[in-house]
């Protein structure tokens, strides 16, 4: 039983990191939503990430081969936020700092943002401390410098006033 909880868990962690790659190719590329799901779902894309290793003199970069993703988890979330994006990017402008602009941020941060924001508005049977792990996680992914801690500070005042 625990085996099967921990990889729906690893599935619907997939579908997050799945959705933050579609969100970000549904804005800047010239697929339509329901183009860029079915690659995602038929695995034309996404399949892979980078990791990056050091041996010391050079960093090297392996092509490794992602969960399986909880595919109707994605096409929601991925569905969703396109559906409300506009709403989403009204309600994140509210929470940020002053002189901040969600327009003016990277695209891949504001996918992770738009996600984060919609799960932890919609999704009441996870914990919001979770969603707020597992976007923070993500930022650490693409990012590595201050936005990894801005993602989790404003996930974390989201979640207090949405939940």
């Amino acid at each position: 039983m625990a085996k099967f909880i921990s990889e729906k868990i690893k599935k619907k962690s997939a579908a997050r990191l799945a959705a933050v790659q579609a969100t970000y190719m549904i804005e800047y590329g010239q697929l339509s939503v329901d183009e860029v799901i079915r690659d995602f779902v038929n695995g034309e894309i996404g399949r892979y990430v980078i990791e990056e290793e050091s041996d010391g003199y050079e960093v090297l970069e392996n092509m490794v081969e992602i969960e399986e993703m909880d595919k109707d988890y994605f096409t929601k979330l991925t569905r969703e936020v396109h559906k409300n994006k506009e709403q989403l990017e009204k309600s994140l402008a509210h929470f940020l700092k002053e002189g901040w602009q969600f327009d003016h941020f990277d695209g891949t941060l504001r996918a992770v943002l738009l996600c984060a924001a919609y799960e932890l508005a919609n999704t009441t049977d996870v914990d919001a401390a979770v969603i707020v792990k597992e976007y923070v996680d993500l930022a650490y992914a693409f990012f590595n410098k201050n936005e990894p801690k801005m993602v989790n500070a404003l996930l974390d005042t989201i979640a207090k006033a949405v939940r």
